[in-house]
Order: C-alpha cells, then sequence, then structure tokens
C-alpha cells in the first residue's frame, strides 16, 4: 500500500517516527539538562521518585531520560502510585504547573511516536 504512494509522502510517512524519536530524545536531553533537578526537589516526599533519583540522577543521559520518563509517568497518572503509597499526593497537588505541562508534551511525544510506528509498521505489513 505504502509503495504506492508518491516517494515524498512514504518517506514522510515511514521517517517521521524517527525524526519525532530524535525531537523527543532531544527534549529529554533538555528536560534532564535543566529541570531534572526542580522536578526532585518538588517530588522530594515521593519515595519512589527519591529512590529512582538517587540510583538514576548521576547516570548518563539514558539513566536521567530513563528517570525522566518514570517521572513523567508518575506525574502525569499518579493514581496507582498514590494508591499504593509510593508517591505523596501533596507532592503531586503541589507540583510546578509548567513543569507537568513540559512532561505532559514529553509523553505526548513518546507516545505519539510510538503509536505512529504501529501505524507505519501496519502499512507496511499490508503491502
Amino acid at each position: 500500500m505504502i509503495h504506492s504512494w508518491s516517494p515524498w509522502i512514504a518517506l514522510f510517512v515511514a521517517g517521521g517516527p524517527i525524526l519525532l524519536g530524535i525531537v523527543n530524545m532531544t527534549f529529554s536531553l533538555y528536560l534532564s539538562r535543566y529541570h531534572l533537578d526542580t522536578i526532585l526537589e518538588a517530588l522530594k516526599n515521593s519515595r519512589q521518585i527519591v529512590f529512582w533519583g538517587v540510583i538514576l540522577r548521576h547516570q548518563s543521559w539514558v539513566g536521567r531520560s530513563l528517570l525522566l520518563s518514570m517521572i513523567a509517568g508518575w506525574v502525569v497518572w499518579p493514581g496507582l502510585g498514590i494508591r499504593k503509597g509510593e508517591i505523596d499526593p501533596v507532592d503531586i497537588d503541589n507540583f510546578p504547573p509548567h513543569l507537568k505541562r513540559l512532561l505532559m508534551i514529553y509523553l505526548v511525544m513518546t507516545l505519539g511516536a510510538g503509536l505512529w510506528l504501529v501505524i507505519v509498521y501496519v502499512l507496511m505489513e499490508l503491502t
């Protein structure tokens, strides 16, 4: 199916997830370099975040990106972590809105790239 499309459209559709992944990785590096300390300080009463923060904070960019992904998931969808007692609800309520917005953008880009990649895979398999 995708082979019958215009080459430019096929390139955009097939290469889009890779480009979005590169942009997402760059955004992750930016967040982990300039905002990670503030994020960890805002979540200092949440034991899971403190535990993983000690382990991954001073690792390579991969460790910091992994920590940022975990924190983004816990901040955007805190329900299970609060119920299990691993995340402090007061920390989530007092979390800075501008950082939550940046984490939401990060998660949307991550999920969007993954979903786009699945769609491209399905389109390639249909042919």
